[in-house]
């Protein structure tokens, strides 16, 4: 084999290795939704990293307009703020673990991995007393140890990229790329930062929900989205 062969050939395994990792169709190291039914309007809103000292913020905006959401709580944030987790749950909102820590899992042992979602998952029931079902994996990467989480492992097709845009730049991401089944990734948190400034969320919030109801959408939960027949 000649060099062009040999590095045609890295460079495959390099790419099949990064989308294992981070492709959100990926099963390698695990089962994996990333969307719902695209045959209904149902749509799945969904936010990472909290609960921050502004969750509860967002949590007015979801109520006012009857949305229930599915929250991927970081564990340590879960025991720094447990009244905050605990409105999350007494809302309706489905609670979801991503993690204790919010680390990089690549590179890290199968046992760091499945400890990391142990501890999440152990913090939330604490706090809360309701058991995640469904787990996210920090920055989307996935990695050995998965399997051992005993959850629904869940990706998006949409993310506002709202730890880094203003409101009018979430919201219209958001609105261009949202249909059916979608299932939209933000945050109410940003990472393990609970003080974390995240009114451009909570702003980008409001205009969505009205623009997508409006065309005729419904919101669910993540697994009401996957389990509930479509109408």
């Amino acid at each position: 084999m000649g060099a062009a062969e040999i590095g045609i050939g890295i460079s495959g395994s390099v790419a099949a290795a990064a989308w294992a990792v981070r492709g959100r169709a990926s099963g390698v190291f695990g089962p994996n939704v990333w969307h719902g039914p695209r045959s209904g309007p149902g749509i799945a809103l969904t936010f990472d990293d909290g609960p921050s000292a502004g969750t509860p913020k967002l949590l007015r905006v979801l109520e006012e307009f009857g949305v229930k959401a599915t929250f991927f709580q970081c564990g340590a944030n879960v025991q720094a703020l447990p009244e905050i987790a605990r409105e999350v749950a007494a809302g309706g909102h489905e609670m979801g673990n991503h993690t204790f820590s919010h680390p990089m899992l690549a590179m890290r042992s199968p046992g760091f991995v499945a400890e990391e979602f142990r501890r999440g998952r152990e913090a939330i029931l604490g706090a809360t007393g309701v058991e995640a079902k469904v787990v996210r994996v920090p920055y989307g990467v996935r990695w050995f140890g998965l399997r051992g989480a005993g959850a629904v492992h869940v990706m998006w097709d949409v993310i506002g990229v709202d730890w880094k845009l203003p409101a009018r730049g979430v919201a219209e991401r958001i609105l261009k790329r949202a249909r059916n089944g979608s299932i939209l990734c933000l945050h109410d948190g940003r990472e393990l930062n609970r003080g974390a400034d995240i009114s451009n969320t909570v702003e980008a919030v409001r205009w969505v929900l009205p623009a997508l109801l409006e065309r005729g959408h419904t919101f669910h939960t993540v697994t009401e989205l996957l389990w509930t027949p479509p109408t």
